[in-house]
């Protein structure tokens, strides 16, 4: 039976505040109760970020609420969570983080095909206010054109 890859959290905030560089996609550490909670799409990346510790990535800050039906051994909302990266692709990703201004945003949290947790890492730089005002006013411009030319089809 195949299975479809299903997305449970989104980022979208991500696109707005920084502009990205490189997406790559990282398997994730999870304990039992984690992945139920992450099934139900308990989950928040808001204000989420990745970094390199030691030669090891991490996922630092990212919500995933404690799963209801839960034990007293549930796990901790905001722990931090080993991502499970080739050597190579964490010793490119130290090299670019190194940059002035770039950092690891999650842009979402998936299940792949397999069922397994997967996270988007993205290479990021942050815009600045007129940068958003900028992208906020290219996709207003880019919607009545849209909406004008919708108009003329009918």
């Amino acid at each position: 039976m195949a299975r479809e890859e299903r997305s449970v959290a989104e980022n979208r905030k991500a696109r707005h505040d920084y502009f990205i560089d490189e997406v790559f996609e990282a398997g994730l550490v999870l304990t039992g109760t984690e992945v139920k909670s992450l099934r139900l799409g308990r989950v928040n990346l808001r204000d989420s970020f990745a970094r390199i510790i030691h030669g090891e990535a991490f996922l630092i800050n990212c919500h995933i609420a404690p799963y209801e039906q839960g034990n007293r051994w549930n796990h901790d909302p905001y722990r931090d969570r080993k991502l499970l990266l080739h050597k190579k692709e964490i010793r490119e990703l130290a090299q670019e983080v190194r940059q002035e201004g770039k950092t690891l945003i999650p842009l979402r949290i998936y299940f792949d095909k397999k069922g397994r947790a997967k996270v988007s890492l993205a290479v990021a730089r942050g815009k600045k206010q007129y940068d958003k005002r900028q992208s906020i006013h290219e996709r207003d411009a880019q919607r009545q054109i849209d909406r004008a030319l919708k108009g003329r089809q009918r």
